[in-house]
Formats: structure tokens, C-alpha cells, sequence
């Protein structure tokens, strides 16, 4: 495992939990408005967290934090995922997983195996611009996108799908198309566009206004009743 970084306490992370929040080094996508761009691209073992010290952590803030999230860059690319998490549930904690879906057999295996209690899965945007919004050729991994989204439909845990919603890579007809392919969900957030400083591509992208968005949570809403906005 390569650990980038421990938040502490977060309220916000995990629904319903007073968490900590794991990040994870490394993605195979390369999203240009990504908010946490040293943590894609910087993959190697400097500056790390020590993997015994955060368990230390974890057995010390045992009943007074309920879960952990695991984020990234993409959580699922770590070779030690499983045995990862299979430590933090036996600290007694609730896992909270963000992913891309671009991994859907150790997605369905984890979940399948109790090691998961909540996913959050990014929908980069409408399928046929996948490529265009994750910044590479996605041939070789839409099909596992779909088949994460297939899944998690089924409701077989807690999950959420959400979408970062930035002006220059979304159209209004795109959320129609969302919108039909998760139709359904239990919990979908469109997410406005933050310019956090440390962005992959530095292509001047802007984020929806309130009422755009309000707009935009309008089209998707006949297909998912429970789409909400986040950050607005």
C-alpha cells in the first residue's frame, strides 16, 4: 500500500460516521479537472504515511471513530487492497470505498466479501465521453465502469454515484444520458466544480452557477428521485 495522506476526522466523508479518510497513491485515469493531481500523478513511495503508524492511529480512536474512508487516486490499483481493509474491519471500523469503477471484479469481490460497507463511484460523465473527461483512451476499461454501475444497482450495499459537474466538459444533454444510465440509483450527487489549486491540466474550467445546476438536477431527476447537489 502506498499511503499519501491521513485526514484525521472528517464529518463529511462517510454518511451517518465520524471517520478518518485514507489517500491512496496513483489512478489510471487522468481526468484534467482532477482536484487531487499530486496524489495521480506522483506515484511512488516519497513522503508517504508509515502503514504501522496509521494503525496505531486506528487502535487508538477505536469507539470514538466509527469508519474509515479509503480514496485516492484510484484505491483499487493497490496490490494489498483486500489485506488493507481486511485490517481496518477487524479494528471493528465501517469501510467507506471511493472508486472509479474501473476495477469491478476486486469492486464485487470486496463488497461480495463483507469488507466494504460504502461505495462512492465517480460517473465521470455520459459514456461516450468518457474518454474525452478521464484525459485517456478508455477501450479497455469502460466495459468495467458498466459492469461497477451494473452492480451496485442491484443494491447489494450502501452506495452513492456522483458526478463532478464542470462547464467546459458537460453539457445539459449529457445528464439526460446519465441519467438514463443509472437510472434507478438509490443516492446520486452532481458535485460543483471546485478549482482546488492542484489540478491535472490547467485548461481554465469553470463550474456551473446555482441555478444551472438546480437546471441540470431537473433533468436528471425523473431517472433518479434521489439526485441532490454537493458543495453548491
Amino acid at each position: 500500500m502506498i499511503i499519501k495522506g491521513l485526514q484525521k476526522t472528517t464529518l463529511l466523508d462517510f454518511p451517518t460516521k465520524v471517520a478518518c479518510t485514507v489517500f491512496t497513491s496513483g489512478c489510471n485515469f487522468r481526468c484534467p479537472f482532477c482536484h487531487n493531481a499530486s496524489l495521480v500523478t506522483k506515484n511512488d513511495n516519497s513522503d508517504t504515511v508509515n502503514i504501522d503508524a496509521l494503525f496505531d492511529y486506528l487502535r487508538k480512536r477505536q469507539g470514538i471513530l466509527d469508519g474509515v474512508c479509503v480514496t485516492g487516486g484510484e484505491p483499487l490499483l493497490q496490490k494489498d487492497i483486500k489485506d488493507f481493509i481486511k485490517q481496518i474491519k477487524d479494528l471493528g471500523y465501517a469501510v467507506k470505498l471511493d472508486t472509479n469503477g474501473s476495477n469491478s471484479k476486486m469492486l464485487i469481490e470486496l463488497v461480495n466479501e463483507n469488507l466494504v460497507d460504502y461505495v462512492a463511484m465517480d460517473i465521470k460523465g455520459a459514456e461516450d465521453k468518457y474518454s474525452l473527461i478521464c484525459g485517456i483512451d478508455m477501450d479497455k476499461y469502460l466495459n468495467d465502469v458498466r459492469k461497477s454501475v451494473d452492480f451496485l444497482l442491484t443494491g447489494v450495499c450502501e452506495y452513492e454515484f456522483r458526478t463532478t459537474v464542470v462547464r467546459e466538459l458537460h453539457s445539459y444533454d449529457d445528464f439526460n444520458s446519465i441519467g438514463k444510465w443509472i437510472s434507478g440509483a438509490n443516492k446520486y450527487f452532481l458535485q460543483q466544480f471546485k478549482d482546488s489549486g492542484d489540478l491535472i491540466a490547467n485548461d481554465n474550467f469553470s463550474a456551473y452557477n446555482k441555478d444551472e445546476m438546480e437546471e441540470i438536477l431537473s433533468i436528471v431527476k425523473p431517472y433518479v428521485p434521489n439526485v441532490q447537489l454537493r458543495g453548491v
